[in-house]
């Protein structure tokens, strides 16, 4: 089959989900009023609530949200077929990630910019909300742990991606101080930014960067990690302004410009999509289909870290309630063209099928290596770029992602921190620069708690993709819960929520079982305390449901 077909495909489902169904779900089911004001005004501080212009706005949200997960999901996923992986991101994105990105923004809005933790409180009850909060802690603590891991280990592979992924903060504490100090209209910063961003890149090939082989007995990788979680630290202490929203929204820019010639390259390359669309053959010790493939892929379909970024930072930063639309609902679909371009980059980018099966020789092989060098190979065959080149762009693409995650993950898990410390009474926990120590703590026994070179942080990975759909179906039932009290349609999130939960409680008790086979105590425990608790949060919301549905209608937040 040819890899064009599925694109144009791909991009049309998400195209006509953004133009015709999130605006359904506009003016229909969350009825956003252009006239109401939005937390950023009303509760300014220019630290975390700031009124920002949708597309600066667009651009912190999408690139929070999207990480290295929208590549490395699916690029494991396709091993049991293109055609799931392709059905599961293109619909999951329109009917799963849309409604529950846009709808966790908007409930946050209405709400006093609260976050999806502390809205349950409100909307559930005092114990849901407690339960939930440990969920949200140990997502939160998975995705920076593990990103930071993800990201060391290809700065070591990838010494040509040093200078413009760190260059990359540069550049963004210029873009902010021109936008917001010197007011400097919007579309020069881009301009130059981008421009500057991918001169980096060339820069980088020209003057590689390697670090020591040991410094205090810590290797190449280990050293990456404490200075990224020194970053990350001090970024989530700084007003959103001054890094957070100009390196997230220049690094949405440079996403699209690499997403750009990526689909560039397949309409001039035509390849042929050599993996199959079903695969029989899949290696020994691949998982069934069902329910792995729904976490397996979680971003680039539906993630429930996306309600965490929307609740906690976004909803803080929204000018108008009318922008939800965009950022919430495009935000999801620009994770969806990310997630598209890695099966096409995966499945597309091998000359033959038994180069691709080569790869694909057990799961969880292939991830951003598969990504890279097809994509490369696509690019070079597409566009005529070096396929050294090629690779460093696709490589620096996924680095920043995945960097722009831990600087909004590491915010979000101090609020958490902060939110725990209110409900326990522990006031000097509750202070900003206390809390973020707590959270990179935390972060960094767990990186360093299998060994010295940092791998820790990958131990509970396999729980990742799970807690994350999880989490997601928590908040599908908030937002249900509310809509059910303000006597709203119910069914575009009720859906998407029953499907969620019977899916990732089944991978659950799955890996359950796998990881009492292997002995694997921690994992099992943490597995057991993420079952239980989301068992009783939806048991309650359940029950809250049916309180909305017997009782009086609620009027809407102001």
């Amino acid at each position: 089959m040819n890899a064009v077909v599925l694109m144009l495909v791909g991009l049309a489902t998400m195209a006509l989900g953004f133009f015709f169904y999130s605006k359904f779900i506009a003016e229909k089911i969350y009825r956003l009023d252009p006239n109401y004001r939005t937390p950023a005004h009303e509760l300014r501080d220019d630290v975390d609530f700031v009124p920002t212009n949708k597309f600066v706005l667009w651009g912190h949200h999408f690139t929070s949200v999207a990480g290295a997960a929208p590549i490395v999901g699916p690029a494991i996923a396709v091993i049991w077929g293109w055609l799931p992986a392709f059905l599961w991101v293109t619909l999951g994105t329109v009917f799963f990630a849309g409604i529950h990105d846009f709808g966790a923004l908007w409930a946050s809005v209405r709400n006093k910019g609260k976050s999806i933790g502390t809205l349950t409180g409100t909307v559930i009850g005092t114990r849901a909300r407690n339960l939930f909060l440990v969920v949200i802690f140990l997502l939160l603590l998975m995705v920076n742990a593990a990103f930071a891991v993800v990201i060391a280990n290809l700065l070591v592979a990838n010494p040509a991606s040093v200078i413009p992924t760190w260059g990359a903060i540069v550049v963004a504490l210029f873009i902010g101080q021109a936008i917001y100090r010197f007011k400097v209209p919007l579309l020069w910063p881009s301009i130059i930014g981008v421009v500057v961003l991918y001169a980096l890149i060339f820069v980088g090939q020209s003057y590689p960067i390697t670090l020591p082989e040991s410094v205090m007995g810590f290797g190449p990788k280990a050293q990456w990690i404490i200075l990224l979680f020194a970053y990350a630290g001090i970024a989530s202490l700084l007003p959103v302004w001054v890094l957070l929203q100009p390196r997230d929204y220049i690094n949405g820019l440079q996403l699209f410009v690499g997403l750009g010639l990526m689909y560039a390259a397949t309409l001039f390359f035509h390849p042929t999509i050599v993996a199959p669309a079903m695969n029989a053959n899949v290696p020994d010790g691949t998982p069934g289909i069902v329910p792995l493939l729904f976490v397996t892929i979680a971003c680039g379909a539906i993630s429930g870290f996306h309600g965490l970024v929307a609740s906690g930072t976004s909803s803080k930063q929204l000018d108008k309630e009318t922008d939800a639309r965009f950022v919430g609902y495009f935000g999801a679909v620009g994770e969806g063209m990310l997630a598209l371009a890695a099966i096409i980059a995966c499945t597309a980018g091998f000359a033959t099928l038994g180069e691709w099966e080569g790869v694909y020789d057990k799961f969880g092989s292939g991830g951003v290596v598969a990504f890279v060098n097809g994509g490369g190979n696509i690019l070079a065959n597409g566009l005529g770029l070096d396929p050294g080149l090629g690779s460093t762009i696709l490589s620096v693409m996924a680095i920043l992602f995945a960097a722009t995650t831990m600087d909004t993950g590491l915010r979000l898990q101090r609020y958490v921190v902060q939110e725990a410390a209110e409900i326990v009474g522990a006031r000097p926990v509750q202070q900003g620069w206390v809390a973020t120590l707590v959270a990179l703590a935390t972060c960094l026994a767990l990186a360093f708690g299998a060994g010295g070179d940092g791998s820790g942080g990958m131990v509970i990975w396999p729980l990742f993709g799970t807690t994350n759909q999880l989490l997601a179906g928590l908040t599908l039932c908030i937002l249900s819960v509310i809509l059910i009290k303000q006597r709203r349609p119910v069914w575009f999130t009720a859906i998407p929520l029953a499907f969620l939960l019977v899916m990732s409680l089944l991978a659950l008790l799955v890996q359950l079982g796998k990881f009492y086979a292997d002995q694997n105590w921690l994992l099992l425990g943490m597995d057991i305390v993420i079952l239980i608790a989301a068992l009783w949060v939806a048991f309650e919301a359940i029950m809250a449901m049916a309180r909305g549905a017997g009782g009086e209608a609620v009027a809407e937040s102001s």
